[in-house]
């Protein structure tokens, strides 16, 4: 066999097949869920031990003060670099370490990481730790391959993706982390298929909705006025109005799957009256009219839509319902928001990554936008760094599913894939 560059990396990635498997059975047995943040420590401890013993420079990083971080479950980061043997860009492949809660339906351990059929079962395997473990084998593959690369190569792992990402990314960026001077190419190995490149996601706005009533006795509710019949009206003109409105807006951002690529909103929740007692409380609830009622709303928008309309769209709704409706009051108050964001497939990662997936897989790459938000919004907005995608191994409708799984051979794929970029992009 002609030993040439590409030869030598295709033998180290296929050498550490039995290593990829162990890595990713390793990090979906550290139980990171979030909330409320456990283990976050012990996974950045596990990776760095790893990452040191191959040459990689690293710094453990707490997100002091971020929301949720706390003395009983501190927020930690971990960032890995290997500096190369002479100066070039830096390739950065950020993965977030924290799994949602377990759930209902399991047929397997959810962080048991058992192999069956040529896929590893367990919380967190497809979102995100086997991108997670295919980015490093891939990193480590391509150092032995290379050892005289240029430029350098950094490994994240961080927290709290799934709540939002500001005890993660949104505070490694705020301090730097993510800036174009230090950081040129970035990769987000979420789980997207391994044959698309997701150029970004669709903007987000979270609000609670309030009416407000007075309380009475229930044998004389004429007495009072029902906060939850105030917020049925909401509901019922959320239906007649908002969601036709919703329906005929149409995004030209390739977002998957079809239903996303429309404006929508979900009604994340409902509480109105008393508090729901502990679950041991036997007795009967108080005969009370509902003073107060609240909804979340969930409203997912389009790279074409202003921020400052979807928000006024509710508010003329609620006016709306004000001025025809005798005493309906109501507040609103910001929740969460998110601005849409989409990287030009011209950038250089994206066209790397392409060529990588159409060598790798003999196909095509697509191009693909997410509906729902992921870290890229902060390397964006906070870092200012452009030049980033999320591709990884996974299927995106397995996360968060019982008995989640990601593939072996998906991750092989993948992990060869990111090798290849930064084949490309560092020798």
């Amino acid at each position: 066999m002609t030993d040439t560059p590409q030869t030598r990396l295709d033998m180290e990635l296929a050498a550490r097949e039995g290593d990829l498997i162990q890595l990713t059975q390793d990090l979906v047995r550290i139980p990171t869920l979030n909330p409320p943040g456990r283990c976050y420590r012990e996974i950045c401890d596990f990776l760095a031990e790893r990452l040191r013993a191959k040459g990689f420079a690293v710094d453990l990083i707490r997100a002091h003060g971020a929301p949720a971080d706390s003395e009983t479950y501190p927020r930690w980061n971990m960032v890995a670099r290997h500096e190369g043997a002479s100066p070039g860009d830096c390739v950065h492949f950020n993965s977030h370490h924290d799994v949602v809660e377990v759930g209902h339906g399991w047929t397997t351990d959810p962080f048991g990481g058992d192999l069956k059929g040529g896929k590893i079962y367990g919380r967190g395997t497809c979102d995100m730790k086997g991108g997670l473990a295919a980015s490093v084998i891939a990193a480590e593959a391509f150092i032995a391959a290379h050892p005289d690369h240029t430029g350098a190569i950094e490994i994240s792992a961080t927290a709290d993706e799934e709540s939002g990402g500001y005890g993660g990314v949104a505070y490694l960026a705020e301090q730097g982390w993510f800036s174009p001077e230090k950081v040129q190419h970035v990769i987000i190995p979420e789980p997207l298929n391994k044959d698309r490149i997701c150029l970004g996601h669709r903007g987000v706005w979270w609000a609670e909705i309030e009416t407000k009533g007075r309380i009475a006795h229930g044998s004389m509710p004429f007495l009072g006025d029902s906060a939850i019949r105030h917020m049925g009206a909401v509901l019922e003109e959320i239906e007649r109005t908002l969601y036709p409105l919703l329906a005929g807006k149409r995004t030209e951002m390739p977002v998957v799957p079809e239903g996303a690529r429309q404006s929508t909103l979900n009604i994340n929740s409902i509480h109105g009256g008393e508090p729901e007692q502990d679950a041991d409380y036997t007795g009967l609830p108080a005969p009370c009219v509902a003073d107060r009622c609240r909804i979340v709303i969930d409203r997912r928008f389009l790279i074409e839509e202003d921020l400052n309309e979807v928000k006024s769209e509710v508010a003329r709704m609620l006016d709306g319902i004000k001025q025809t409706r005798p005493k309906f009051d109501y507040d609103i108050r910001d929740l969460f928001e998110v601005i849409p964001s989409m990287t030009d497939q011209d950038a250089p990662v994206v066209k790397t990554v392409q060529a990588a997936i159409e060598k790798v897989l003999h196909k095509q790459a697509e191009f693909v936008v997410s509906p729902g938000t992921y870290d890229q919004k902060h390397i964006d907005r906070i870092g200012k760094l452009k030049n980033c995608i999320a591709y990884g191994p996974g299927i995106l409708d397995l996360a968060h599913q019982p008995d989640e799984w990601v593939g072996v051979q998906d991750m092989m794929d993948s992990a060869k894939v990111m090798a290849l970029t930064l084949q490309e992009l560092l020798t």
